[in-house]
């Protein structure tokens, strides 16, 4: 991975040359070399331009002036959308969810971040470019958004840090002790599966073999969470402390961060903080208190797939393959990176993880519910006045959370992205809990005046291309489910289309390998289930009535022609 980045960095794309160069040094095929590069969006085969346009194309890019701002760096760089513009000065892309949907619309340049976008932005961004101006001296600079957490010192994460405290503490402990704490503490994955985290720990701990990993699952593509973007801007030692806490626990020597490609722009920032922590003395060497125990991390660069959020995947991305779900015959903890033990945890879980052993575990415990113990973090977007971060505690009606972010006539509110729960005004009374509403981490809000199908189609689309493709439930029936939804929005659906829309859902849920594909139709399920007077009123009832059929744009070009004679 590291290599087809460097090579591409070199001239903007992987020529023929590259893909033969990548096969002789690492002993490969070409074929199979070739199945990498053309795996994932961020790897190019052909010329891009110098300056690499990527537009983020989520739900909420497109109700904040998507369409505009597409239109804007089209005319501004003579780029159209998939294409460089024929001086090989601009190439244009689209691509999904970057982690920026407190800000839409945002894209990329050159991986460095533009936010808010509007079509006099984009003349001025691109009139810079073409001055000479690199996009690293354009780009916005991300002042994080807290906009929430719960007072009395009763925060768990996004509290003053203090470097090595931690760690401080963690010389007070065996491995045992530590993961009995972790344990104790009720902590369970933050990043959508909830998987209790001690105990994830005990089984690497219990694992047969002398070399270990711990890797941090630092890609976060459900579209509309950048939660682990703000721990990583924000608190890049915290993360770093909870990964060491989990080496010394299951026995680990070596650490590894995913970072998404998305947020390359932290790449320094994380590299910076590691440095740091070597030079204290925490990382790379014996560490102080901890015997003979080392440990050290690094950063794995991907380049872009949101399929690699998924556990498995991301392994095998890691080994340089393409990031295909791994049956599922044994836990990671067995055998994982490199078919040894690993931990894998997401960004936040770590940090937690950290706090607990600085704050103990009473201090997390008396935060939330009985089986919801703790904060959690929630990123959160769309029709509100105050998107950013939040921290809650575990238990908080969702009425409360839509009262803190000045969500004003909410009507759809989408927890955990796509893939997790549609939610109507009428639920507000519910509690984000693991009792009751699930969320990794997402929460997209949608006003009034957002056409719930507009939604799903988009939703639908992201599914079709984020697929990676190696089972045929996922990689065949999400083009079918995404067939359907158009056939509603240009109003050719026809009774019994209600129900198939639900069969190809049981399809896809039930038959496919992965998360992705057993996830993907969720929210159309929900709406179909929440909203069933929308879906009516959709409904053609004479096969003779073409809705989608409108004699006033059939006359358009005529009347305008006209009228211009006239």
């Amino acid at each position: 991975m590291d290599r087809l980045w460097e090579l591409q960095s070199t001239r903007g794309y992987l020529s023929d040359e590259d893909i033969l160069q990548v096969a002789q040094e690492f002993g490969m095929s070409p074929v199979e070399v070739e199945g990498v590069a053309g795996f994932y969006h961020f790897y190019h085969r052909e010329r891009t331009g110098k300056y690499k346009i990527y537009l983020n194309n989520s739900i909420l890019s497109w109700f904040h002036g998507f369409e505009k701002v597409k239109e804007a760096i089209e005319k501004e760089t003579g780029a159209a959308m998939g294409g460089v513009d024929p001086s090989g000065t601009f190439g244009f892309f689209e691509t999904s969810c970057i982690g920026l949907s407190d800000r839409e619309p945002a894209a990329l340049i050159n991986f460095h971040p533009f936010t808010k976008l509007t079509p006099q932005k984009v003349k001025r961004i691109i009139n810079g470019l073409k001055a000479g101006n690199a996009p690293a001296e354009l780009a916005d600079a991300i002042e994080e958004k807290v906009r929430y957490k719960p007072g009395k010192d009763k925060a768990i994460l996004l509290r003053d840090f203090e470097p090595g405290k931690a760690l401080g503490n963690l010389k007070n402990y065996s491995p045992d002790e530590v993961i009995s704490m972790i344990k104790d503490s009720g902590l369970s994955g933050r990043g959508g599966a909830f998987f209790p985290t001690g105990m994830k720990w005990e089984f690497a701990r219990k694992a047969k073999g002398s070399i270990k990993y711990i890797v941090c699952n630092a890609d976060e593509g459900e579209p509309g969470t950048f939660k682990d973007r703000v721990l990583l801007h924000l608190l890049p030692g915290l993360l770093i402390e909870g990964m060491i806490v989990a080496g010394y626990a299951v026995g680990a020597t070596e650490g590894i961060i995913y970072l998404r490609a998305e947020y390359t722009w932290l790449l320094p920032k994380l590299n910076a903080a590691l440095e740091e922590y070597r030079q204290s003395g925490y990382l790379g060497q014996s560490i102080a208190g901890l015997g003979k125990y080392r440990f050290d991390i690094r950063v794995q660069l991907g380049a872009g797939a949101y399929i690699c959020g998924e556990e498995t995947a991301l392994l095998d991305s890691l080994e340089g393959k393409r990031g295909e779900p791994r049956l599922k015959t044994v836990f990671p903890t067995d055998k994982g990176f490199l078919r040894k033990p690993t931990v894998i945890n997401n960004v936040e879980t770590f940090c937690a993880a950290a706090r607990i052993l600085e704050l103990g575990v009473e201090a997390f415990k008396r935060m939330g519910t009985p089986k919801s113990t703790g904060t959690k973090l929630l990123s959160i977007a769309g029709d509100c006045k105050k998107p950013g971060l939040y921290e809650i505690e575990w238990g908080m009606q969702l009425r409360e959370l839509l009262e803190l972010c000045g969500a004003e006539n909410p009507t759809y509110i989408q927890m955990s992205g796509p893939s997790g729960e549609l939610l109507s005004v009428k639920e507000k009374d519910r509690a984000i809990s693991l009792e009751d509403i699930r969320c990794g981490g997402s929460v997209m809000i949608f006003d009034a005046q957002r056409d719930l199908f507009t939604i799903l189609q988009n939703y639908s689309r992201f599914f079709t291309y984020e697929s990676c493709g190696l089972c045929t439930p996922c990689r065949a029936g999400n083009p079918q489910l995404l067939h359907m939804i158009e056939r509603f929005i240009k109003g050719k659906a026809a009774p019994g289309d209600v129900e198939k829309a639900l069969q190809w859902s049981a399809i896809v849920k039930h038959n496919s390998r992965c998360g992705l594909g057993q996830t993907s139709p969720n929210s159309l399920e929900q709406a179909i289930q929440k909203f069933p007077e929308l879906f009516h009123e959709k409904l053609v009832r004479d096969d003779k009535y073409n809705r989608e059929f409108s004699l006033e744009k059939a006359t358009e070009a005529y009347n305008n022609l006209t009228h211009a004679e006239d």
